[in-house]
């Protein structure tokens, strides 16, 4: 073992948290490194989840809309697709995200390692190579950023060639005619979605008696009845007993007594923190069942000088927010405590076909809250920039309170509701009278746009009020 050079901070992962907290230090002028435990940087998000999901995702609305396009159908021609033949698409997306993070490593001249790292004592980690031997590095401080991973239960066989989690299935090299998707969470219905989409019949175990129930009702019974129209079979409050697999495929076994054969299956039923292997017994941390790490505000763990951020410490498990923590725990080194911190009404996008935004409360909390609120919507299909682009499916909703008129929560459903949502999220953001519905009736948008969906909205919410 060789002895390197000693670092002001070591990062461990190169994900967004990794990746935020790295350019924040080395531009406050320290001495960092940062070890990444696969060949390339990037992390989970650029190579097996955000990135290469939302790749396939547009890649499989691209052929749905040309084959529901009267333009394009008239001699009944249609695109059809696999799903190994678009992963391409989505690898070259991942090779450009690549590049671009490693660059600004090179430019920020931060020290990149790249092996498996784990802890000996309270300053020094051991980083394994590929060719099985250890580099011994020492800081002052860490960040642990390494990520989560797909959770595995024991008791199903994940070697099985045809048993799959969110990262193996992007190794998928067979072109499955069924599949059965166990978990119907965001993973699970952004993947329904997509193997839906290229004509693959989908059964969508959902271990809930509703699709996404964190959502606004009414957005998640729109999800449903999509889904239902497509074709996705929805099994909800299921849990399975045991997954058999078979020479050509898979048998799952339900608690309820029923029994699903399909070519294959995605278990997509939750994340556990990649903490297992960092050996943090060593500086006295243990992480809790689901492998997080318990931070405080200014993402300082129990031990005075290791933080941690990203999907390891938990919510809220998204890639921006991994980002933005990176950047404040780079502040908390530098300064001693964080300038900034996450905002309270985080937007959740989700990539299902069709997309799903939302921002702030949902009617059930502000019901549940008794909070006199009154509903503003807007119906894309009545919308000449949707009625153009032929997207007409989906619907914006806005929630204020009916005497101050405060945006209260802003849901969305429908093509591009990810990038909708953050005009509205820009006004719930401002201070006082900044804050109202009026501000949409007041302002001019452009011309036909899908944005003009808040000023529908908003008339039809002040409309409502007496």
């Amino acid at each position: 073992m060789t002895v390197n050079n000693h670092f002001d901070v070591i990062v461990i992962g190169s994900g967004p948290g990794g990746e935020g907290a790295a350019m924040g230090l080395t531009k406050a002028g320290l001495n960092v490194a940062i070890i990444e435990k696969e060949s390339s940087v990037g992390g989970g998000c650029t190579h097996w989840g955000t990135i290469p999901s939302k790749a396939l995702r547009h890649a499989v609305s691209r052929i749905i809309e040309f084959n529901s396009n009267p333009l394009f159908c008239k001699n009944n021609t249609s695109l059809h697709s696999t799903f190994s033949n678009i992963l391409s698409h989505a690898k070259s997306v991942i090779d450009k995200q690549t590049r671009l993070r490693q660059g600004f490593y090179d430019r920020n001249e931060c020290t990149l390692l790249f092996g498996a790292a784990r802890f000996t004592d309270n300053n020094t980690v051991a980083v394994m190579q590929s060719d099985g031997s250890e580099e011994i590095y020492t800081a002052d401080k860490f960040v642990i950023a390494t990520g989560s991973r797909p959770y595995q239960p024991d008791n199903i066989d994940f070697n099985h060639e045809r048993v799959y989690d969110s990262d193996s299935i992007l190794s998928l090299k067979h072109d499955p005619r069924h599949i059965i998707i166990y978990g119907a969470g965001v993973i699970g219905c952004e993947y329904a979605s997509i193997f839906r989409g290229l004509g693959v019949k989908t059964d969508l175990i959902n271990t809930r008696d509703r699709l996404l129930s964190f959502l606004d009702n009414e957005v998640s019974d729109a999800l449903s009845y999509h889904f239902w129209n497509s074709g996705v079979v929805i099994r909800n409050d299921e849990t399975f007993e045991r997954v058999e697999g078979t020479e050509d495929g898979v048998i799952v076994h339900l608690e309820s007594g029923k029994k699903m054969k399909a070519d294959c299956i995605l278990y997509a039923n939750g994340r556990t923190g990649n903490t297992d292997k960092l050996n943090l017994s060593a500086v006295g941390l243990a992480p809790d069942s689901r492998g997080q790490i318990k931070v405080n505000s200014n993402y300082q763990t129990d031990v005075e000088h290791i933080f941690a951020v990203g999907d390891v410490i938990g919510y809220p498990s998204l890639a921006s927010a991994a980002y933005d923590q990176g950047r404040f725990v780079a502040q908390a080194i530098t300064k001693g405590q964080a300038d900034h911190y996450l905002i309270d009404d985080i937007p959740t996008g989700i990539y299902t076909i069709p997309e799903i935004s939302s921002v702030g409360k949902t009617e059930q909390e502000l019901t549940a809250a008794k909070i006199p609120y009154e509903v503003g919507r807007s119906s894309f299909k009545h919308l000449a920039r949707a009625q153009i682009a032929g997207k007409d499916i989906g619907s914006l909703k806005i929630l204020f309170h009916r005497e101050t008129k405060e945006i209260l929560g802003i849901h969305c459903f429908g093509e591009r509701a990810a990038e909708i949502i953050h005009i509205g999220q820009a006004i719930m953001e401002q201070k006082g009278e900044a804050n109202t519905i009026e501000y949409f009736v007041n302002t001019t948008f452009n011309y036909p746009t899908m944005a003009e969906a808040y000023r529908v909205a908003a008339l039809n919410g002040l409309n409502r009020l007496f």
